[in-house]
């Protein structure tokens, strides 16, 4: 991956061409040995005008070209729904070589366009009713005045200041617990040299950071991010051709997708990511218990607390205590997000599933240097992105394998 960041002066294409050359050079593969492309942009067609086929027009200027080239666009999962397409297209025995590619320029000078692209991540024909939906859960919550940012920001941070006051007015969690999950990963960030902040914060300073939503801070939040990530995945086969270090591959264990479902808010054992981590885990024939470091979806702090319980890593209700003990920090009993999270790695949409895969590939190589996990033999991984109803509507959840 490419540090992710704000990149005024680079191009999409020059991000693409970045990435692949590093992960073309860490496989020991040529471009012509790629069979199949999965290229997973979501902001070219609504910030630089190019829709439709932006995976051949910026692939084509780093030297791929003639083979399949197919365009992902699946909200924030985008680049984990390339990922689980490459490893279909293997085991379909299409090809033994795949690449999935995904890279943003999101960063622009219309601010208030910029953060539009966010605007159709829900149904876009019912924008009141899907936020009552959301809010009705803990329509009783009184939020403390002074906690609302008076410049612009995503639909989606009032959709995950809905879920954290649903789960504050549930479970009891609380605004320190949510904060103690921004410190962590700030703190892991400091030790990740791709990742867009690398600068620690305490409890105490996220919590009097400005402003977003309640309780949402600007630290809790992803930032808008330029940047690329490209994984190769490869078969047996494929493994064999390139010759690639099979002591460095990470086997794909489980891949798996789902869709947002109908569920009644007290049902949390029914989100789609609990039903895709139950998947996922039968898939690779290990349980939560085996997992040693996870990369979860934190546009927000809640986003951490939210899927480690549906991952099964801690249960339900039981995110926010587990977080303000340290069990997420490394050398805690499950480290989540040692790259720094979304919050401090950055969130270049069809770029950031990649850019969790490849901070997982490095931990279980034994490459992460200072944010090194002791030990990593296998690791979850969660992506989602988009809503309907009350839950995500795209999530993807990888296991991967040392």
């Amino acid at each position: 991956m490419t540090p992710f960041g704000r990149h005024i002066q680079r191009s999409i294409e020059h991000m693409c061409g970045e990435a692949l050359d590093a992960a073309l050079k860490d496989a020991g593969c040529e471009k012509s040995e790629i069979g199949t492309v999965f290229y997973t942009g979501t902001t070219q067609g609504h910030l630089q005008g190019q829709g439709l086929i932006p995976g051949q027009v910026y692939l084509s200027k780093i030297g791929i070209q003639g083979i399949p080239v197919f365009n992902i666009e699946n909200g924030c999962a985008a680049g984990s729904s390339g990922f689980h397409l490459a490893v279909q297209m293997l085991k379909s025995g299409s090809c033994d070589v795949a690449l999935a590619i995904g890279a943003e320029k999101m960063n622009i000078a219309d601010k208030t366009r910029m953060f539009s692209v966010f605007d159709g991540g829900w149904d876009v024909s019912s924008p009141e009713e899907n936020l009552a939906k959301l809010l009705a859960p803990a329509k009783d919550f009184i939020v403390p005045e002074g906690h609302e940012s008076d410049r612009p920001y995503s639909v989606f941070m009032s959709i995950y200041a809905a879920f954290c006051r649903a789960h504050m007015d549930k479970y009891g969690t609380t605004h320190r617990q949510i904060a103690s999950v921004s410190a962590k990963n700030h703190t892991h960030s400091v030790h990740n040299p791709l990742s867009q902040f690398q600068q620690a914060y305490s409890i105490d300073e996220v919590l009097n950071a400005p402003p977003i939503t309640y309780p949402l801070t600007l630290p809790m939040c992803a930032p808008i991010s330029d940047g690329a990530a490209a994984v190769i995945v490869c078969n047996e086969e494929g493994l064999k051709r390139i010759g690639a270090d099979k002591y460095r591959s990470i086997k794909v264990s489980a891949s798996v997708v789902r869709s947002t479902t109908d569920r009644p808010y007290s049902k949390p054992e029914l989100h789609c990511a609990h039903l895709c981590a139950l998947q996922a885990y039968e898939q690779a024939g290990l349980g939560p218990e085996d997992m040693d470091v996870s990369e979860v979806h934190d546009a927000t702090a809640m986003g951490e607390i939210l899927h480690a319980e549906n991952l099964g890593l801690v249960g339900f209700g039981e995110g926010g205590p587990a977080a303000e003990r340290g069990d997420f920090s490394i050398g805690g009993k499950i480290p989540i997000n040692t790259s720094g999270g979304l919050e401090s790695k950055g969130h270049p949409i069809g770029a950031t599933g990649l850019g969790q895969i490849h901070e997982l590939v490095t931990q279980l190589r034994g490459e992460a240097g200072a944010r090194q996990v002791e030990n990593a033999r296998h690791a979850v991984h969660e992506n989602s992105g988009g809503l309907v109803g009350i839950e995500e509507a795209a999530v993807a959840v990888n296991i991967l394998s040392k």
